[in-house]
């Protein structure tokens, strides 16, 4: 467990994959740092809320249905994305996909996923929007990167363009349609929120 590990201030790559394969709760790696998965600093305890967990449920049935037999894998929340570049990181996007026949045999971590949604919440909101896209974008194969914020009608997808420049666009409003485009789908703003009430 990671508390025989709290006296380090860094922690090598191979024990934290040895401590992650035992630890009750998910922890997050990036060149050495650990960090814990959905702290919520309300409550002081891990986890995540109800409209974050409602969210990722909903894009996850969105994308199940439209990529059913279409070869790619779908994952949310438990799978691990590894970056192996300058940046040596593991994340649990709150939900991938990828359709590279090489992460198919990768049994607890996919290397090229084409697009990656992180669920916002308010320990993580602006880490996920720099230093973790920072990383992300070290993908050769990421062609779209989703922050969904379960707070309000507002999903922001950073989008790699032909000119291998990355663009953002913003989708607001409960009328909205949200196009994600490296996997052909478009869908409506409150499909996406189905269930969830805000505060």
């Amino acid at each position: 467990m990671y508390s025989n590990l709290a006296h380090t201030p860094l922690i090598r790559e191979a024990d934290y994959l040895a401590a992650e394969a035992s630890s009750s709760d998910k922890h997050e790696y990036l060149n050495g740092w650990v960090y814990l998965l959905h702290w919520n600093p309300i409550t002081n305890m891990a986890g995540a809320s109800d409209a974050h967990v409602k969210v990722t449920g909903n894009v996850h049935y969105a994308f199940k249905t439209h990529l059913r037999g279409k070869g790619c894998g779908l994952y949310a929340s438990d799978m691990r994305v590894k970056v192996d570049a300058k940046d040596k990181a593991y994340f649990y996007p709150d939900v991938l996909v990828t359709c590279d026949p090489a992460d198919q045999s990768r049994d607890t971590m996919k290397q090229a996923p084409v697009l990656i949604v992180e669920v916002l919440s308010p320990s993580t909101k602006d880490y996920d929007k720099g230093g973790k896209f920072d990383v992300y974008r070290l993908l050769s194969s990421l062609r779209e990167y989703v922050l969904i914020d379960p707070t309000e009608f507002l999903v922001e997808i950073f989008r790699l363009n032909q000119h291998q420049r990355w663009e953002l666009f913003s989708f607001e409003g409960a009328e909205c349609l949200v196009e994600f485009a490296s996997i052909g789908l478009t869908v409506s703003m409150l499909e996406l929120y189905e269930d969830v009430i805000f505060d």
